[in-house]
This record gives C-alpha cells, sequence and structure tokens, in this order.
C-alpha cells in the first residue's frame, strides 16, 4: 500500500535526523564524542579539516570494508549507502552549525549528553526497523558480527572499541594528547545499545506496523 510506503519513508528518514542530531549533541557536551566518530572528529580536530567531510569518508571506507567482509554475500544495493552517507554528513553540517556553542556547566552538559545518547538510540532503532538502506556503521557492524559468526552487538562492539583506539593514537602520535574521548565516549558505547533496545520495546513493532512490515 502507498501508505505503507510513505509511513515507511518517513520513519527512516526521521531516524537519520535524529541518528545525525544525536551525534552533533553528543560532540557539542565537551565530555567526548560518539565512539564510531571519534576518528573523524580526532583527524578534523588536528588537521582543521571539516568534520562533516572526514565522516563521510570514513562512512565511505566502511562501505569497503562491507565488500571485503560480506564476500560473495555482497549485494549492489549496499552501495546505496554512499548517498546516505553524504546526506548524514549535510546533516551532521547542519546540525553543527545550528548547535553552535556548548553550555557551561556540567549539569547541563550532562543533560546535552543525555539528550545525544537518545536521539542516536531512536535513530538507530527507526532505521535498523524498517528495513531499508542501514547507515554505514550498522552495515559494518553486521559484517563484522556475522564474520566471527556473531550478532550486530558484537560487532558493534568490535566497531567502536577500533575507532577509539585509532583515534587515540592518532591523537596522541599527532597532537601528543587525546582528542575527543571522555566519559561521554565511554556513556555513549554503554548507553545507546540499552536505548535502541528500550526503543524497540514500545515502538518496533508499531512501526512495523505502520510501514506494512510486521511480521
Amino acid at each position: 500500500m502507498i501508505k505503507h510506503k510513505v509511513n515507511r519513508y518517513c520513519i527512516y528518514s526521521l531516524g537519520v535526523i535524529l541518528l545525525s542530531a544525536g551525534i552533533t549533541l553528543n560532540t557539542k557536551t565537551a565530555l567526548g564524542v560518539s565512539p564510531l566518530i571519534s576518528l573523524p572528529f580526532s583527524v578534523s580536530e588536528i588537521w582543521l579539516l571539516n568534520f562533516p567531510m572526514m565522516t563521510f569518508i570514513l562512512y565511505a571506507f566502511f562501505v569497503a570494508l562491507q565488500f571485503i567482509l560480506k564476500g560473495k554475500d555482497r549485494q549492489m544495493k549496499d552501495l546505496l549507502q554512499l548517498p546516505l552517507s553524504i546526506v548524514f554528513s549535510l546533516l551532521l553540517n547542519m546540525f553543527s552549525k545550528l548547535l553552535d556553542s556548548n553550555f557551561g556547566h556540567l549539569w547541563q552538559n550532562t543533560l546535552y549528553l543525555a539528550a545525544a545518547i537518545i536521539c542516536t538510540g531512536a535513530g538507530m532503532s527507526m532505521m535498523i526497523a524498517m528495513k531499508f538502506v542501514p547507515n554505514p556503521a550498522d552495515g559494518l557492524a553486521q559484517a563484522i558480527g556475522k564474520a566471527f559468526g556473531k550478532n550486530m552487538g558484537f560487532g558493534k562492539n568490535i566497531l567502536d572499541a577500533s575507532c577509539v583506539a585509532i583515534a587515540c593514537v592518532i591523537g596522541l602520535l599527532f597532537d601528543k594528547r587525546i582528542i575527543g574521548i571522555g566519559i561521554g565516549t565511554v556513556a555513549a558505547m554503554l548507553l545507546v545499545g540499552r536505548c535502541v533496545a528500550v526503543f524497540d520495546h514500545f515502538f518496533k513493532d508499531r512501526m512495523k506496523s505502520a510501514a506494512g512490515l510486521a511480521e
């Protein structure tokens, strides 16, 4: 039905917006950026490069890695993650400009961080539930999990830890300090998955039903 298709695209689009807003919020807390974008954030800070552009480059690399890991299971539709990455980068740029200042107090930044984690978790849940085009990070997490005979959660843990570790190494090598990694990074690693689970519990079936994807 046309109504189901419209609902599916709307839910998916809202998920993309919430995810990009959540990631941007995370960078504004001064408590540490989200794990997956710690690498492009460090690179952009050290060499004064555009953060959304660095994120797009990283996501394009994620797509390439997926093609390698999937082997014969790779599909051309996976390439749709590239235009999605462009849209995602543009949204990051837009939200970065809209949220152009940090709060001055710890309690304010903590609330900012909580909002960032909630938005990120909700956005991920909505995108995954619609079974359309996964964002490159989720797509790679699925590919890693499958390559190890595990689930997506395992793949995400590996990907998160790898991005944070590489970001720390780059920061220490080229700027003699760790950039963008903090309590907010750890909180995102521990809590975003929980937010996805909670959002799925309350809304996944409703979203799928509205999109005509109910099992």
